[in-house]
């Protein structure tokens, strides 16, 4: 959402998959990988060889930036009847390290049950908050409302920066909530011409929206739009992912993860998706209490649900079906 969220994804727990403690769990020697020396020779080569570059008249002054925005065109989305499937099946004949990581998890569902306007004031009212603080603060949005089928761009426009105080949104965010309902409202934005946008013209529409960011814009073509091919470079889960999944030294940089990505193509979401849940796989488990004795019935049902309460704190933290724009 703020443009500050993009490298800072652990932080922002409401809607990035990447927690604290996947980052601690990443912070360990990575896997030895077949693939590692291949990757990380590249790596090397690549460094050793860089060259001042001539101005490219179709690029901006900011390379970082141009990384982040330069997307693919959609094709079919993920949510379309056997879209996915075909995603596991490219992705395990195009990369072999990748594959063992598929066979580990359950296949991805990427079904959202919001309209793209409200998925992303859900993603505003989300940002920088913890997970339950930003569920509260929603429900009372919808409650504000008169529920979910009367989150519109004109419904949130009459709501005044006050009555949005009162019920736990600041100032700032007001001010994202109304900038994206003017938008709408005036034609700028319409979720017909959101979902029929390729992939870089809506990147560029939404990052005119106060508060939206290209990270946020990822999240929102991945998880709100099933958009297949997007490849959220910053994120610090996926780029954690990727240092684990080929035994590299190192966190790859933004500018890295395009090519040590490419065989992902044209299912780089997808390949997103894996490295949140190969992240996941390395957080650390909390330790099971061994009571001195043997349990009564009573302390060892309170023992189970302190494990389970443990268990789904890291899951809220880490799971961005949970947490990201729309995703109910």
């Amino acid at each position: 959402m703020g443009e500050q969220e993009q490298s800072l994804s652990p932080h922002l727990q409401p809607l990035s998959p990447s927690p604290p403690a996947a980052a601690a769990a990443a912070n360990a020697t990575p896997p030895a990988s077949a693939s590692a020396p291949a990757v990380a020779a590249s790596s090397s080569r690549s460094s050793r060889s860089k060259k001042p570059q001539s101005a490219d008249p179709s690029s901006g002054s900011n390379p970082s930036k141009k990384l982040r925005l330069t997307l693919s065109v959609p094709g079919r989305p993920l949510s379309a009847d056997g879209e996915v499937a075909a995603a596991i099946q490219h992705l395990r004949a195009a990369d072999p390290a990748l594959a063992t990581v598929i066979d580990a998890h359950e296949p991805p569902a990427f079904q959202c049950p919001h309209r793209p306007f409200h998925s992303l004031v859900r993603s505003i009212l989300y940002q920088q908050l913890a997970f339950k603080a930003a569920a509260s603060v929603y429900s009372r949005f919808l409650s504000l409302l008169g529920g979910e089928h009367n989150v519109l761009p004109e419904a949130v426009l009459a709501l005044t920066p006050l009555e949005l105080r009162q019920i736990g949104v600041s100032p700032r965010k007001a001010s994202y909530l109304h900038d994206l309902a003017r938008k709408y409202a005036s034609g700028i934005l319409s979720d017909a011409a959101v979902v029929n946008m390729d992939d870089r013209s809506l990147a560029a529409m939404l990052t005119m929206v106060k508060g939206i960011g290209a990270w946020s814009v990822h999240m929102f073509m991945i998880f709100s739009l099933a958009r297949p091919d997007v490849l959220p470079a910053a994120d610090l889960g996926v780029r954690k992912g990727v240092q684990h999944l080929y035994g590299l030294q190192d966190v790859p940089r933004p500018t890295q993860m395009e090519k040590l990505c490419e065989q992902w193509r044209p299912y780089r979401s997808v390949g997103a998706w894996y490295m949140w849940r190969l992240i996941e796989s390395k957080a650390p488990q909390p330790a099971p209490a061994i009571p001195p004795a043997m349990p009564a019935p009573d302390d060892e049902l309170l023992l189970e649900q302190h494990q389970q309460q443990q268990q789904q704190s890291v899951i809220q933290m880490i799971d961005p079906l949970q947490m990201l724009p729309g995703m109910g």
